[in-house]
């Protein structure tokens, strides 16, 4: 499992940081839901986002949130893909 969470955390984190710039406009601030290279949704809190996540991936956990901030920032547990 260690691998695929992994591989989870850095398409999460590539395709994110691919898509910054744009995001800043409009979600500055927000907090991304991420799986599998794709945001899903965006939270006004880490919190909420952790919760879809759960709810949404229930069956194999696997999912991560960024903030939207111009710089990267470790998020702690809700930076890492969880399992």
């Amino acid at each position: 499992m260690g691998d695929v969470r992994r591989e989870q955390i850095d398409a999460n984190y590539k395709a994110f940081e691919a898509q910054l710039p744009k995001l800043l406009e409009q979600y500055a601030g927000k907090f991304a839901l991420m799986r599998e290279g794709a945001i899903i949704d965006f939270f006004d809190t880490a919190h909420d986002a952790f919760v879809a996540g759960r709810r949404l991936y229930a069956s194999d956990g696997l999912f991560s949130i960024q903030e939207v901030v111009g710089a990267p920032v470790d998020l702690g547990f809700f930076s890492h893909a969880v399992s």
